[in-house]
């Protein structure tokens, strides 16, 4: 039974990361930092994904988000605060998440009418301890525009499922670095980016990667050993099982039934060719019905 319920967390992060994602990869999100008067796309990302812990300074921000190296974090906060506040931020990321998504599914108003019940009960059942994005993100969910809603409750979801993911790399003694090492190494993210992407120089990210060939984790050649591609496993398993509680309050049936109820809107959102395959958000491409 276990097993079962954590392959439908899985299910559910396949059918509702696309929608979050929306936020990365649509022209008009991308371009919210510069619009709001912040210094590129980074400076507008790390505004963005941590507007609802408030005006957080960088030491905090960096813990939270777990893979991006310290100084590219400082780089960004305190500064964006100085310029915009958190509320704007949010207040501008809703607004442009929901049209990209209008854009993409002319009909999702429809479609939301029947999946807003269900993912509020997802979200309003989750505990939070230890869970702070999640958290701050489930303080946002009240939105009137129903598209609005919609996305920012799929990216409640994600974030919980996030907060675990990071809980899980502390347990297995991964810092953020070595992380993407053994992610790229195994074929999840795209290597030759990850790195730039992340903020870490390539003394750090070759020092990473020695740390895991001495844990057997990488060859000789950079590439994940049986041992890493079995850890990557491990941790995504574990990610699942934690992420599985968000399913507590419906019963299986219900479950498939929501996850049924997301296919044919993450279908529209894959078929408009936004999200690039692979990705430095690890999202591997649904297997669509």
């Amino acid at each position: 039974m276990e097993s079962h319920t954590a392959q439908r967390a899985r299910a559910l992060w396949l059918m509702t990361e696309p929608l979050h994602a929306v936020c990365y990869f649509d022209p008009d999100c991308r371009a919210l930092g510069r619009s709001l008067g912040l210094k590129g796309f980074w400076m507008g990302y790390f505004a963005a994904r941590t507007a609802p812990l408030g005006a957080i300074e960088p030491a905090a921000a960096t813990a939270v988000l777990g893979v991006f190296r310290a100084d590219m974090v400082a780089r960004a906060l305190p500064a964006a605060w100085s310029v915009v506040s958190p509320t704007h931020v949010l207040d501008e990321r809703g607004t442009r998440a929901a049209r990209a998504l209008r854009a993409i599914d002319p009909d999702l108003e429809r479609s939301a009418t029947a999946l807003l019940p269900r993912l509020q009960r997802l979200v309003d059942d989750a505990p939070d301890t230890a869970r702070p994005l999640f958290a701050a993100n489930r303080a946002l969910c009240d939105h009137a525009d129903p598209v609005e809603r919609l996305w920012q409750l799929t990216t409640a979801l994600r974030e919980f499922r996030g907060d675990a993911h990071l809980a899980v790399l502390a347990d297995r003694e991964l810092d953020g670095c070595e992380a993407l090492v053994l992610t790229a190494a195994a074929g999840r993210v795209p290597r030759d980016t990850m790195r730039e992407d992340r903020g870490w120089t390539e003394e750090e990210w070759a020092a990473a990667g020695d740390r895991l060939r001495a844990r057997g984790l990488l060859d000789a050649h950079g590439g994940a050993t049986p041992a890493g591609l079995r850890e990557r496993t491990h941790i995504e398993s574990e990610t699942d099982r934690l992420a599985a509680r968000l399913l507590r309050p419906l019963a299986p049936a219900d479950a498939d039934d929501l996850i049924g109820l997301l296919h044919p809107v993450v279908r529209r959102v894959l078929a408009a060719d936004l999200l690039p395959f692979p990705n430095p958000i690890g999202l591997p491409r649904p297997d669509m019905p």
